[in-house]
């Protein structure tokens, strides 16, 4: 039985796209967490965030999460906070094997202040948006493999997140 592999980052850095190519590669299932999520409360993330308020979300995006970790041998596309929670953190770096997406804070305030679909970040101010991003930086270098993902086009990361999942 093979270890689940895990996709994480902040929002914007591609965890569900690349998600998708790497279930359509491997044949393994994806489970994108968000999509779960919106799937069962029948809002978008940021009305969730809007309505019934970021507690509710992250209490939802828990038991969602760790439902999912006991499956084995599938992708799993991580929200932008999930890592953050120690929970969820623990169980991955036990069980799992974590990639973090990583890119520039220049890359991601520029996807992310375009974004309205990202309840944290499309209101920040791109000094808040930095400061987020490098507090949850400290916390997602703890993923077991970590992608520079800058210079490297979607295939290229792809390639790499492969060849971890094959030589462990």
């Amino acid at each position: 039985m093979k270890k689940n592999l895990v996709l994480l980052g902040m929002p914007g850095s591609g965890k569900s796209s690349l998600g998708k190519l790497l279930a359509k590669i491997t044949g393994l299932k994806l489970y994108d967490i968000d999509k779960l999520i919106i799937e069962e409360i029948g809002l978008e993330i940021a009305e969730i965030f809007q309505t019934k308020g970021e507690d509710f979300f992250r209490k939802i995006e828990e038991k969602k999460t760790l439902e999912i970790l006991k499956k084995s041998n599938n992708i799993i596309a991580l929200g932008g906070g999930a890592f953050l929670n120690e929970k969820i953190r623990s169980k991955i770096l036990k069980n799992d094997y974590s990639v973090w997406l990583k890119w520039d804070k220049e890359t991601l305030t520029s996807r992310l202040t375009k974004s309205k679909k990202r309840p944290i970040t499309y209101s920040l101010k791109k000094n808040d948006l930095i400061k987020l991003i490098e507090k949850r930086a400290k916390i997602y270098s703890l993923a077991k493999f970590k992608i520079n993902c800058n210079s490297l086009t979607k295939n290229q990361i792809v390639n790499k997140i492969m060849n971890i999942y094959e030589k462990n």
